[in-house]
C-alpha cells in the first residue's frame, strides 16, 4: 500500500497562527473589496464572503459593512439585509452545490465559538452526508473538493442573476 498525501497549503497560515492579524479581516476586505477574490456579492449595508477557512466547500458568511460585534448594535436596516442576503446566499448555495442540508449560525462572543470577535457575521456551511470523515476527526484536517477562487467563481454569477431576479 503507498502512503497519499494530501497537501492543504492554505492552511498553513491557519495552523502556524500566521492568519492571525490585529486588523479586522473583514473590514480589510471591504476596503479591498475590488481586489478581494472571496468577496461574492455586495449589498447596501452587508456583503457576502467566503470563509478563507471553511468548514466545507461553499462556507460562506454574511457580513455587516459596519464594524459591529453584536445584533444589539445593528440597524434595522442592516438586521433586514443580514436576513435576506442569508436568504439569497441558501438559495445560491442550493443551486450551486446541491448539498443536502445548511448549517446557518451566528457565534457571538468567544465562550459561543467565535474565531472573529469584533465582527458580526453570519456563516452559511454547506452540508452532505457523511462529510465529515476520519481527516477532519483524526488529521485534524478539512478536505476541500474546490480551491477558493473556483468556488467564489461559482457563486458569483448565481449571487447576480438572484440579485436582479428579487
Amino acid at each position: 500500500m503507498t502512503l497519499e498525501r494530501l497537501y492543504t497549503p492554505w492552511r498553513l497560515a491557519y495552523v502556524t497562527g500566521a492568519a492571525k492579524s490585529s486588523d479586522c479581516v473583514f473590514c480589510a476586505a471591504l476596503a479591498n473589496e475590488d481586489a478581494d477574490p472571496l468577496i461574492v456579492f455586495r449589498g447596501s449595508t452587508c456583503f457576502v464572503i467566503l470563509n478563507l477557512f471553511p468548514y466545507n466547500n461553499g462556507h460562506l458568511m454574511v457580513v455587516p459593512n459596519r464594524h459591529i460585534a453584536t445584533l444589539v448594535e445593528a440597524r434595522p436596516d442592516e438586521l433586514d439585509e443580514m436576513m435576506a442576503m442569508t436568504r439569497l446566499s441558501e438559495i445560491a448555495l442550493r443551486e450551486a452545490f446541491s448539498p443536502e442540508g445548511i448549517n446557518v449560525g451566528i457565534n457571538l462572543g468567544k465562550a459561543a465559538g467565535a474565531g472573529i470577535l469584533e465582527h458580526l457575521h453570519i456563516h452559511l456551511v454547506p452540508r452532505w452526508t457523511g462529510d465529515t470523515n476520519f481527516m477532519t476527526i483524526i488529521g485534524e484536517t478539512r478536505v476541500l473538493p474546490q480551491e477558493l477562487p473556483a468556488t467564489a467563481e461559482r457563486l458569483r454569477p448565481v449571487f447576480q442573476r438572484l440579485a436582479k431576479e428579487r
